[in-house]
């Protein structure tokens, strides 16, 4: 799961970023609301934590054109300011929820789970590709009814390529969407961490067909 956190305070924006890699997910930065908007519009997020008090564009502007552009990403709100007409205005913008500062982080959180659980698109909460099962909900992998261990990195990878199953996805788009821009990727980081997946995935299932592909020069693929 990838988010971005578009808050031009810096210490807040850091903090939270800092939580939710130790979640598991990918997380980017902007502290401008122009930034912020160029970031949502070229690139792939599950949520967007925006604040209201932008400089540059103001956040209320940005969800606006996110929504007039089709862009459906869930967006939390967040904000300093308490009053109800913020909080309407922000919701008739086309925001998905609303956190008033200073909030827990644990509250926080909990909001862009429930975020990230909403379908998109019709997309799907429980993932299934032959007798391989994964439940975005409660980080839940199954192959063969049997319970299979896998690290938040390993899970965001999995759902991406399940996401995309029969689709060839290169290192770039794995990259993109499972580690944040300032990760520390080595040239092999892919390989590695679609190797793990192939050992827990395939490798651990001798009986069932091998689902994770590699198209060498091109990229990887998880298809029947």
């Amino acid at each position: 799961m990838r988010i971005l956190i578009v808050e031009d305070e810096h210490k807040i924006a850091n903090s939270i970023k800092r939580g939710l890699i130790q979640e598991g997910f990918a997380v980017d930065i902007e502290y401008d609301g122009t930034g912020g908007y160029d970031m949502a519009t070229s690139e792939d997020y599950d949520v967007i934590v925006l604040d209201l008090m932008l400089p540059g564009m103001d956040g209320l502007t940005l969800c606006r054109k996110l929504r007039e552009g089709k862009n459906h990403t869930p967006i939390l709100i967040l904000t300093a300011k308490g009053a109800l007409q913020d909080k309407i205005g922000g919701l008739n913008y086309g925001a998905d929820d609303y956190l008033v500062k200073p909030f827990a982080y644990e509250e926080l959180l909990a909001r862009v789970r429930a975020l990230t659980r909403r379908p998109q698109d019709g997309g799907e909460t429980i993932l299934k590709m032959n007798d391989l099962e994964l439940d975005s909900i409660t980080y839940e992998v199954k192959r063969d009814n049997k319970s299979i261990n896998l690290s938040r990195k390993e899970f965001a990878l999995l759902e991406y390529l399940m996401r995309n199953s029969g689709k060839i996805l290169n290192k770039d788009q794995i990259i993109a969407h499972v580690w944040d821009y300032d990760a520390d990727i080595l040239p092999n980081t892919v390989e590695v961490y679609i190797g793990y997946l192939r050992k827990k995935i395939d490798l651990a299932f001798p009986k069932s067909k091998s689902l994770i592909q590699t198209i060498r020069g091109f990229g990887y693929k998880i298809s029947i």
